[in-house]
């Protein structure tokens, strides 16, 4: 779990490496921030999708609440 949470860690600020990267670069400024945003989006879906919660709630919204 914590491996995987650093990799995705990792991905998030390549990201945001990517975003700066365009500012300076002559050419292909568009394709490497598309590439920016789209390295961020992946590795916000995947961590957001884990089931449960940091506080380990029963009444976390993966589904298993009950009423």
């Amino acid at each position: 779990m914590i491996l995987s949470f650093i990799f995705f860690l990792v991905l998030f600020l390549g990201g945001i490496w990517l975003l700066g990267l365009a500012q300076v670069l002559p050419e292909f400024q568009g394709v490497v921030f598309a590439a920016g945003i789209l390295i961020i989006c992946l590795s916000l879906a995947y961590v957001m999708r884990q089931r449960g919660s940091a506080t380990r709630r029963d009444d976390n919204w993966s589904g298993n609440a009950t009423e």
